[in-house]
């Protein structure tokens, strides 16, 4: 994990309120960081329903695979998170290292198999010792605590720089629920469904159907609008928990339920929250990125072209290096496999438009763009002109650190 916080780190930290229905713990069981806490256990109340998005890697994680069975019965009562080893690519002993750990923590719970959810981040290929979670997990069943939220976020960081976690409040009928969340990831996101691990509570009523399609919906402009590296992890695991014990607050069998609308809004802005930070703490990251596409045939094709710039080492090194390379801009557009027409395309850096038609602007000033280019937010802004489709999605340049931090993540 790196020492330094990234400069991007934001700089008002909500504090997340106690949330009806669930506790929490954290402790260090020594999976692989010595001196620090890479266990979470979060207890959730009976008649929490549970939904979930996952890697689309063809080769997932063990405790990916152990969600996805689980997620069939809707409901939950415990979640273990580990850091500091992925248990993916390790085989039979994966899948007897997830077992296991359900089990101690079915007992340390005091429910079935079925309503355990696991999460792990880390190494890949390295033998995860689920002996370790023996008694761990049955003093935190007795350490939990309504407000252990920032801990529980600290527990799970891999190469994060910082805890990532949003809050929101609002109105379900009569009733006032809360929305809270946490996530980790720095490096290999690309996510293709959430980040590599997030969990968002919330103690609102809702059936797991309902949970489920708001979930589904609301990754598509957040997590899956993110990209550090372009590699899509094997644990990408985002879990959402409503225990319904928000007092006197509807239940939700529908997700067209009007009385949804506020509450759909302010569960999709924790989600775009929490992916913002993500991208805020890309390994080694000195910018924060924003990729915006319009004018493309469709949202889809913009999606893809803004992926192909965001996802550029090019484009991505010259933002580094504070240079507005539009050339390399021009070159991510044109690999894309979209359709577009060079001499339509407009590039701008940080509202300052560099190329316009196909060619440099006439009133192009190098100092400036340079000048713009300092700033530690950079929006790169790509006009086609061929159509009404837009999209947006979230990156960070790519510096010297991150060949740092990934050159001996191993060692």
């Amino acid at each position: 994990m790196s020492t330094a916080v990234s400069p991007l780190a934001p700089t008002d930290v909500p504090e997340l309120p106690p949330l009806a229905g669930v506790r929490l713990a954290t402790a260090a069981a020594g999976i692989r960081y010595k001196g620090r806490t890479d266990v979470l256990l979060a207890l959730l109340d009976p008649g929490t329903t549970v939904a979930g998005v996952f890697t689309t890697s063809k080769c997932p994680s063990a405790p990916v695979e152990w969600c996805r069975a689980k997620l069939k019965g809707g409901k939950a009562r415990a979640l273990v998170v580990n850091s500091g080893n992925a248990n993916a690519f390790t085989g039979k002993t994966g899948r007897a290292s997830t077992a296991l750990t359900a089990k101690i923590a079915a007992k340390a719970a005091n429910c079935t198999l079925g309503e355990v959810f696991l999460a792990s981040t880390g190494v890949i290929g390295e033998p995860l010792d689920a002996t370790k979670f023996n008694g761990v997990l049955d003093m935190l069943a007795h350490d939990v605590t309504p407000d252990g939220w920032f801990d529980a976020a600290k527990a799970i960081m891999t190469t994060d720089t910082f805890p990532k976690v949003a809050t929101a409040t609002v109105k379900l009928g009569k009733a006032r629920v809360t929305i809270n969340g946490m996530a980790k990831g720095a490096g290999m996101i690309a996510p293709d469904m959430a980040t590599m691990l997030s969990f968002v509570f919330t103690d609102a009523p809702l059936s797991a159907g309902v949970l489920q399609a708001l979930l589904k919906s609301g990754v598509e402009d957040t997590f899956n609008a993110v990209t550090i590296d372009g590699d899509t992890s094997t644990s990408d695991t985002l879990l959402a928990f409503a225990t319904g014990a928000a007092e006197g607050a509807p239940k939700i069998s529908r997700a067209s339920d009007p009385r949804l609308k506020a509450f759909v809004k302010a569960f999709n802005a924790v989600l775009a929250d929490l992916a913002e930070q993500v991208a805020r703490d890309g390994e080694g990251a000195r910018k924060l990125v924003e990729i915006v596409v319009e004018g493309a045939t469709s949202k889809k094709s913009a999606r893809r072209i803004a992926m192909s710039i965001a996802n550029s080492p090019l484009v991505k090194t010259a933002i580094a290096g504070e240079d507005a390379n539009w050339g390399r801009v021009v070159m991510a557009v044109g690999k894309a496999g979209e359709p577009a027409d060079r001499d339509k395309l407009s590039i701008s850096f940080n509202g300052i438009r560099v190329a316009k038609n196909g060619a440099r602007d006439p009133s192009y000033d190098e100092a400036e763009v340079s000048a713009a280019m300092k700033h530690p937010k950079i929006q790169i802004k790509v006009a086609l002109g061929i159509g009404k489709g837009r999209d947006r999605v979230l990156t960070c340049d790519l510096t010297k650190e991150y060949v740092a931090i990934n050159g001996d993540y191993r060692s």
